[in-house]
C-alpha cells in the first residue's frame, strides 16, 4: 500500500534526560502510523530514533531507515524497518532522507539533529526544495534555540521571511498536521478527528 504521505523524522540516537522526549516520540510514530503515513529517519533502533520508528510501525504504518554503513554497528541498525538502506556517507543518507520526504520534523536531539534541521532549512530558503520543515518543542527543549534565532533577526543576519520558513509548536499531533497539510500529501478529510 502507498503511504498517505512521507515525514523525515529527525531526533536524538539517545532518549534524554526528560520522559516528555520519549512520550513526544511515540506520540510522533502513532500519529504518522494510525494516518497511514511513512517515516523516514536514520535508520537506528536506540534512542528517541528507536522510540519513533518502534511506535510508528506498532501503529500500522511504514518505516523506512537510511543508515550509513560505518554507523550500522555504533548505531544499532533497526532490522525491522519496513526498508533499511545502508549507504556508504551521511552526505548519502541525508540526500536519501530528503528525496524520501514530503514534510521533515525536528524533535530534540543532538548535534546531528541541529545540522540536519539547519541543512533542510537552508536548502529550502535556497530554493533547493518547498517541503514544510517542523520544529517540535517539546518540554521547552528548544526554548533558547528560537529565542536565539529571533536575536539573529534583531541583528539583521536572518530575516523574518527566513524564520517563517519552519514550522514551530509544541504539540506533536497539531505540528504533524500542519505539515501534512502544507505539503498537500492527504486529504484533510483523512485528518478529521484529530
Amino acid at each position: 500500500m502507498t503511504p498517505a504521505f512521507s515525514v523525515c523524522v529527525y531526533c536524538g540516537s539517545r532518549p534524554g534526560l526528560n520522559p516528555a522526549f520519549a512520550e513526544a516520540a511515540r506520540t510522533v510514530g502513532n500519529w504518522i502510523g494510525q494516518h497511514q503515513g511513512q517515516l523516514v529517519y536514520g535508520g537506528g533502533k536506540g534512542g528517541l530514533m528507536g522510540i519513533v520508528a518502534q511506535a510508528t510501525l506498532k501503529a500500522g504504518g511504514r518505516v523506512v531507515g537510511i543508515i550509513p554503513q560505518a554507523l550500522v554497528e555504533k548505531e544499532w541498525a533497526n532490522h525491522d524497518c519496513t526498508e533499511l538502506h545502508i549507504v556508504d556517507t551521511m552526505h548519502d543518507r541525508k540526500r536519501m532522507m530528503a528525496e524520501h520526504a514530503d514534510a521533515f520534523l525536528a524533535m530534540a536531539g543532538g548535534i546531528g539533529t541541529f545540522e540536519e534541521l539547519f541543512e533542510v532549512w537552508t536548502w529550502r530558503q535556497l530554493g533547493y526544495h518547498d517541503k514544510p520543515v517542523g520544529l517540535l518543542n517539546t518540554a521547552g527543549y528548544y526554548d533558547r534555540l528560537l529565542a536565539f534565532l529571533d536575536s539573529t533577526i534583531e541583528q539583521q543576519l536572518l530575516s523574518a521571511p527566513q524564520m517563517q520558513l519552519i514550522q514551530t509548536g509544541t504539540e506533536a499531533e497539531t505540528l504533524l498536521k500542519t505539515l501534512v497539510t502544507a505539503a498537500g500529501m492527504s486529504p484533510e478529510a483523512r485528518l478529521d478527528g484529530i
